[in-house]
């Protein structure tokens, strides 16, 4: 099997959006490694001159010459990946996730997240982030351990869907902002259109068990991905193995329409690996 590399760059990111229409800049065969950087941060997030923080320039090269269009996420890709059809599955094997950049940043705003009417003001700071340590120092001295991953993991949507915009996380994936997919865990993702197309972004120093004021520690990252087509098993939504957890997700602008289809997904998956039956493998949930 090949590794491949794809960094990040104004000629390799599309910003705020998935789209089936897009060209893969790469074409792989199933099994094949992908090493994808990632870039991440508006210009207004940059950090200050003289902070000793290094902006990218892949960064500012994105921020000059990519069309930002109807979401914030900064996405690499997409690869394709030969012979990969609808209706197969994706299986992405998480087998690495590094940091890029020196920092990152959080912002918070009014009229956002889970507490839209509690602050009045925006608040940005930038993290310093240590790739020795792998420790992210706060600013008022809390050294915070580092579990980066991908917020964002897709694939292309159905072709019928057009451009759809990048922040509500949907059956082909996205942004999930689900912190347990890090190196060593396994995502299934449903393919739509021929070759899968799969892009990254919005990369996490750390997150919490959600983002309740819409930002993690987000950074720039570098991930390493070997890329299967399984057609021995059909999904619709988005699912994953830790080494000690298989998860099924669900999205939905009503949480207990998630939780309820997720949990049908689980009884299903729970049924076909162990040939319990439904009733059983409900009381076992």
């Amino acid at each position: 099997m090949n590794t491949h590399r794809l960094e990040a760059g104004a000629d390799t990111v599309h910003w705020g959006f998935f789209d089936a229409t897009l060209k893969p800049l790469l074409t792989v065969e199933p099994g094949d490694s992908v090493v994808m950087s990632s870039v991440s941060g508006a210009p207004s997030y940059m950090p200050p001159a003289g902070s000793g923080l290094t902006v990218p320039k892949a960064l500012t090269d994105v921020h000059a010459k990519v069309p930002q269009k109807l979401g914030p996420h900064m996405m690499t890709g997409p690869v394709a990946v030969r012979g990969a059809r609808p209706g197969q599955v994706l299986e992405v094997r998480i087998k690495a996730v590094e940091l890029a950049y020196d920092w990152g940043y959080n912002i918070s705003r009014p009229l956002s997240g889970a507490l839209p009417d509690d602050f009045d003001h925006t608040h940005l700071i930038h993290i310093p982030l240590d790739r020795t340590r792998m420790i992210g120092r706060l600013p008022w001295g809390l050294e915070l351990p580092l579990k980066p991953f991908f917020g964002v993991m897709g694939v292309a949507p159905p072709l019928a869907w057009g451009a759809i915009a990048s922040p509500p996380p949907r059956r082909n994936g996205g942004n999930m902002d689900n912190k347990e997919l890090v190196a060593g865990t396994t995502l299934y993702l449903p393919i739509h259109v021929d070759g899968a197309l799969f892009s990254v972004g919005d990369g996490h120093g750390v997150q919490g068990d959600g983002e309740v004021c819409v930002t993690a520690i987000e950074t720039g990252l570098i991930g390493t991905f070997e890329l299967h087509v399984r057609d021995d098993f059909k999904i619709e939504w988005p699912m994953a193995e830790t080494p000690t957890h298989v998860m099924t997700m669900a999205f939905d602008p009503d949480l207990d329409s998630a939780v309820v289809i997720a949990l049908r997904d689980m009884i299903k998956l729970i049924c076909a690996r162990t040939g319990i039956s439904r009733e059983e493998a409900y009381t076992l949930c």
